[in-house]
């Protein structure tokens, strides 16, 4: 029965992993990631550096260090040219991704898939511009910030990755192919095969756009972001559905499938929309509306690595009498500074080992838990700042958190508790060696 269980869960994770639109999801993230922290950062230099806001908790209010604030419109212009035009770089790398994986190295696909996106989204917007006198004004021909920042990923991603499909079907299908003569360039030859495919591609989810609005008196943007993306956020920003999400990443860890990698692009686009919430709300100087983003993620869940193995280690350290867990511990304690657990759980081992696999299983829920009680009474501040993952750990939450020396603090006795949830099943593993000799 356990050996079923295992092989089913190994062809599960394989297909997961191998299913190429999860794949181009998941691959489209991780490319984007360096924007992100790019932007993250430009707002904690912006905020704790550059600001110059009365009362606020920065360097440029220390005296004779104003002129920093001369600075501000830097960060701000870097941070807006990232973090508000998420929803466009994840539309291109999908669409270049999934294309990919298709055989076609076609860069075209990319413009259509982005045209496709914003033949969806309203290009009126309403200023008022005298508010006294609830006087407002259309501008047309504008595309908002919800269109193209991380409100618009959901819609983006699902919009992305049907065009793409549409315009491969039609690309290889070569029905719609324009043969030009062999005297013709072939960059110029190109253009004309790509044409039709390109064209329908691009009028076929506008007319799904312009057919559903005048069916339902709403936009695919609205429909899916009330109806879809709104729900899903609230599950997965939640802590019951979010300890679930942490659970089933171990699950596959344990059968030596990398849980976390496999199941980012379910979880992806929802936490890091939640994240670009908070980061937003920071910028703007706006209460932190989210406590579980994608910094939590990475500062309360896989802190050392998946299943928090930092503290098994130090269980390790302070009660195996096991020589060989000891001297792989020692070996691994320089990668677990910077979140990597491989020679842990591949050395140990972790993976198939019903005794490790437990704490495994159980520490990160745990520290979330944690994190999220200590997050809710205020005392660890919340995420606003994408930290690269192979920050260390408390430096990783005090700068995800812009400068919190409670989530500091939170983060180690995070490590802690989960050395503590480790301990037994490391003094069980000391009776395990002599019954294996």
């Amino acid at each position: 029965m356990v050996e079923k269980l295992m092989n089913g869960m190994l062809v599960f994770a394989a297909k997961l992993s191998s299913q190429r639109h999860l794949g181009a999801i998941r691959n489209a993230f991780t490319a984007l990631l360096p924007v992100v922290v790019t932007g993250s950062f430009c707002t904690l230099i912006s905020n704790v550096v550059c600001s110059v806001r009365p009362g606020f908790v920065s360097v440029a209010n220390l005296p004779g260090m104003s002129w920093l604030g001369n600075l501000a419109p830097i960060f701000t212009a870097a941070n807006y040219g990232t973090m508000n035009f998420i929803s466009i770089g994840i539309i291109i790398l999908i669409a270049l991704g999934l294309s990919e994986s298709y055989g076609m190295k076609d860069f075209t696909v990319a413009p259509v898939a982005l045209g496709a996106y914003i033949s969806l989204c309203l290009t009126t917007s309403t200023v008022a511009c005298d508010v006294s006198k609830d006087v407002i004004h259309e501008v047309a021909n504008v595309l908002a910030v919800n269109f193209t920042d991380a409100k618009g990923l959901f819609v983006g991603l699902i919009t992305s990755l049907c065009a793409t499909e549409i315009y491969c079907k039609l690309i290889q299908s070569g029905k719609l192919e324009i043969k030009l003569p062999e005297s013709v360039p072939s960059n110029v030859a190109r253009s004309f095969t790509i044409l039709f495919p390109a064209c329908l591609t691009i009028l076929s989810i506008s007319v799904v756009g312009f057919v559903f609005q005048k069916i339902t008196g709403m936009t695919v943007f609205v429909a899916i972001t009330t109806f879809i993306q709104r729900p899903l956020m609230h599950i997965l920003t939640g802590l019951p559905g979010y300890l679930f999400l942490i659970f089933m990443t171990t699950v596959l860890w344990v059968f030596g499938i990398h849980g976390t990698q496999t199941l980012s692009a379910v979880y992806s686009p929802i936490l890091l929309s939640a994240y670009a919430e908070n980061e937003a709300a920071y910028a703007a100087g706006t209460a932190i509306p989210n406590i579980i983003c994608s910094p939590f993620l990475s500062c309360f869940s896989i802190i050392t690595g998946a299943g928090i193995t930092g503290g098994l280690l130090i269980a390790i350290l302070l009660f195996s009498k096991r020589d060989d867990y000891r001297a792989i511990a020692r070996i691994a304690i320089p990668c677990a500074i910077f979140n990597i657990n491989e020679p842990v759980t591949f050395g140990l081992p972790i993976v198939l080992n019903p005794i490790l696999a437990i704490p495994f299983m159980i520490a990160p829920a745990v520290s979330a838990t944690f994190a999220y009680f200590m997050t809710s009474i205020g005392f660890c501040g919340r995420m606003v700042v994408n930290s690269p993952w192979t920050t260390p750990p408390v430096l990783m939450a005090f700068l995800s958190s812009g400068g919190s020396f409670g989530a500091a603090i939170t983060q180690l006795l995070c490590v802690l508790l989960s050395a503590v949830v480790y301990t037994p099943f490391v003094l069980v593993a000391n009776h395990q060696k002599p019954a294996e000799e």
